[in-house]
């Protein structure tokens, strides 16, 4: 990996790491909270994915959960360490870099960019996928049903998909005005 390219995965775990900053949204009937992480994670995807390639973009969701894991308090509500690999949560920090790589993935495939695609591509990576691993993890943990755990999950639609739009709004923005991220793609 060149020197640029470990730069901007360092940036994008920073960015995810700053968003935990922002306090959790605790619900009082899932032990799950809502955060603005993973608008971090569709951009890491929708950015680093889709000039780097979509590995660029996990490897920077890696890189922050091994942060985590080390200790450090990253996660929204400055929760980290080895615990929160044993929580409700589990499942849907697993999701997020698989998401950030099939977000990656159909970024780095596009022709051409457009808001539309990308909102697409954070759809299916920053929610779909993501959402794929969450939802057993959780189900798992809290020993409840799969059905169960997926009608807890309903209340978060709405912020997801304001993050979709968000990220997507700025991925455009950022890949028009950053210019090591205007080179042709490795």
């Amino acid at each position: 990996m060149d020197v640029r390219k470990l730069v901007y995965v360092s940036l994008f775990a920073t960015v995810i790491g700053v968003l935990g900053l922002f306090p959790p949204i605790p619900l009082g009937f899932s032990p799950v909270p809502i955060t603005l992480q993973t608008l971090g994670v569709m951009l890491a995807g929708s950015v680093l994915g889709a000039r780097f390639g979509p590995k660029y973009a996990s490897y920077s969701l890696i890189l922050f959960l091994l942060l985590v894991a080390t200790g450090l308090p990253l996660l929204s509500g400055g929760r980290g360490g080895l615990g929160v690999f044993v929580t409700p949560s589990v499942g849907f920090l697993i999701g997020w870099v698989a998401g950030a790589f099939i977000i990656g993935y159909i970024s780095y495939k596009m022709k051409e960019t457009s808001l539309f695609k990308l909102m697409v591509a954070n759809l299916v990576g920053g929610m779909l996928v993501i959402y794929l691993f969450g939802i057993p993890f959780q189900a798992f943990v809290m020993e409840i049903s799969i059905g169960q755990a997926a009608l807890l999950n309903l209340i978060y639609l709405p912020g997801d998909f304001t993050k979709v739009m968000i990220a997507s709004l700025l991925a455009i923005k950022l890949q028009k005005r950053v210019p090591l991220l205007k080179e042709v793609k490795a």
